[in-house]
């Protein structure tokens, strides 16, 4: 059973997750929100945002990363290159550099910039801006809670020693093919995290991401106690 210590996390499709705490602190990783197909509405319109933690630039990762941080006014996290280019926008947010391996206080998370073997762009007026390379996130939430973002990557053997360093309690990995893992590839992460509960993301926004969650069962059906949680857009673990 998966114990998340009075913290939430909800989905907001594709790679988006919200992060409630204890203390009521929110966050977003990857601020896909009013521009994500799959995001419903009643998600669309946020009441707070503490922080943001961005794993690449692609446009379906931060395509709403400046209007919401002009309203909210909150702390980004994201690689140096990345962060120059928000710096340049002048959000009014605080914007904090951090590369791989680094970890840093967020406001009630701990977070851990990891690997990730994917590009890394921003589309800004037209132009291609080098973003830095992409990353994933090790957060950890009040309680003691520790999760895994993979951002989009292929799977890669140092995962393993994700697993060994962090213990992640859980794990939102990419299935969608094409430009991350599809669940082959998940299913093998799996093990190398050595995690009992999965998170799938990164599939059926967009046509040519054809990896599902049924492949990825299929997959991890040897895995001994691994709890796969499929969640629809809008859907939360934990009651936050």
């Amino acid at each position: 059973m998966l114990d998340l210590k009075g913290n939430k996390i909800t989905y907001f499709g594709h790679s988006t997750f919200g992060l409630t705490t204890p203390g009521d602190q929110f966050a977003l990783i990857d601020p896909f929100v009013m521009s994500n197909p799959r995001c419903p509405e009643n998600l669309k319109k946020l009441a707070r945002l503490d922080a943001i933690f961005i794993t690449h630039g692609h446009t379906d990762h931060i395509g709403d990363l400046l209007p919401l941080a002009k309203q909210f006014k909150p702390k980004v996290v994201a690689t140096f290159e990345t962060y120059l280019w928000l710096e340049s926008k002048k959000t009014g947010a605080q914007c904090l550099p951090g590369n791989k391996g680094g970890t840093q206080k967020v406001g009630d998370f701990e977070i851990t910039m990891t690997n990730a073997f994917h590009s890394n762009s921003i589309e800004d007026n037209g132009e291609r801006i080098y973003g830095g390379e992409a990353g994933g996130y090790i957060v950890k939430l009040p309680g003691g809670v520790t999760l895994y973002h993979a951002g989009d990557t292929a799977v890669f053997g140092d995962m393993k020693l994700l697993g060994e360093i962090y213990k992640p309690d859980i794990a939102m990995l990419p299935i969608g093919d094409i430009f991350t893992m599809g669940p082959r590839e998940a299913a093998v992460a799996t093990r190398l995290l050595g995690v009992k509960h999965l998170i799938p993301m990164h599939y059926a926004t967009f046509p040519m991401l054809t990896g599902t969650p049924e492949g990825l069962r299929t997959e991890t059906n040897d895995i001994a106690g691994l709890t796969v949680h499929v969640l629809n857009p809008g859907e939360s673990l934990g009651k936050g």
